[in-house]
């Protein structure tokens, strides 16, 4: 099977910036404890008229560009978000509807932060098993919309933005190599939204509880996260005889400054080949790795035949690593 290279990438992040001399004029919180505690100075966060769609189409749209695509070259469109537009019909549809696609498959998935890995890698199959030509992959949310804003240990980190990638198959050996899913249910309850699905559906007790925000339980967050981000970097860079050496540059989720350096430490990468973002975008869930890898093309942080990891970690949870030559 050949190999899917991302031959297009695209992102987007809404126009409105709350920092954080702002969020100290909401909720109990100041600079100097979000910057030490996350590194995260501000974050992007959608207006009243912008959904994940909105973001989502954007970042397509440049993803295509960069790729010289137009619409009806997509045979697949797949997308990771946690926090779609609605439950149905899904973010996939409206992108494929409103980007001028042809009748193609489309789909959203749920892996939380982790959907950028699992997106990824889910349209590279397609590509590898020749089933389609080009698959759009697309990691966006809006998850200011499952803020909770009277609770500073989770406003402080949340953000909105998208990015996307165009893959097809590589003719010359570059491209994804391999990538790792991952999950453990036992964690749920650390990071969790409990209200609108099947278990809790909207009522006024519901949303009188604020069971439709977001909820984390950031110390044990960190420790698991931490130890997913290791664990999965060195199975896949140990299945190819990789150590920190061969890698030129880690992309890691961006959804705090301490697990990136924690992990990054553990694994024996020096912060120099780890891309970092965080500061100026906070946690965009399914998009922070798809809108790093586009800003270290556009820094020039990536060069062809550059070994590229890239690991994510979410609720659920969910995590994973890919790992490709550009």
């Amino acid at each position: 099977m050949k190999r899917a290279k991302i031959i297009g990438t695209g992102a987007y992040a809404p126009k409105r910036i709350l920092t954080n001399a702002d969020l100290e004029k909401m909720v109990e919180t100041n600079d100097a404890w979000i910057q030490q505690r996350s590194g995260i100075r501000e974050r992007h966060i959608v207006d009243e008229s912008e959904a994940t769609s909105d973001l989502a189409l954007n970042a397509a749209r440049q993803a295509l560009e960069r790729a010289n695509l137009v619409p009806e070259d997509i045979d697949f469109i797949v997308v990771g978000t946690t926090t779609p537009d609605m439950f149905f019909p899904s973010v996939g549809n409206i992108v494929q509807h409103r980007l001028g696609c042809r009748r193609v498959g489309s789909v959203d998935l749920l892996a939380a932060c982790a959907g950028s890995i699992y997106s990824l890698n889910i349209g590279a199959k397609f590509i590898e098993t020749g089933k389609y030509k080009r698959v759009l992959c697309i990691g966006a949310e809006a998850l200011s919309r499952i803020t909770d804003f009277t609770d500073r240990g989770t406003c402080v980190l949340l953000a909105d933005a998208a990015g996307a990638a165009v893959l097809e198959a590589s003719e010359d050996g570059s491209g994804i190599i391999d990538a790792d899913l991952y999950s453990d249910g036992q964690y749920a309850d650390l990071l969790i939204m409990p209200g609108g699905g099947a278990r809790h559906p909207a009522t006024r007790e519901t949303v009188d509880a604020r069971m439709h925000y977001a909820k984390m339980k950031g110390s044990e967050v960190f420790k698991v996260a931490v130890r997913m981000f290791v664990d999965c970097v060195e199975t896949i860079l140990a299945r190819h005889g990789l150590g920190p050496d061969d890698i030129d540059l880690f992309i890691p989720h961006q959804a705090n400054l301490r697990i990136i350096e924690a992990a990054a430490k553990r694994v024996g990468l020096p912060m120099a080949k780890v891309f970092v973002n965080v500061d100026r975008y906070g946690n965009t869930g399914a998009a922070s790795v798809y809108v790093a890898l586009e800003e270290a093309l556009a820094a020039g942080r990536v060069k062809k035949g550059d070994t590229i990891l890239m690991a994510a970690f979410g609720g659920g949870f969910a995590w994973g690593a890919a790992l490709m030559q550009w």
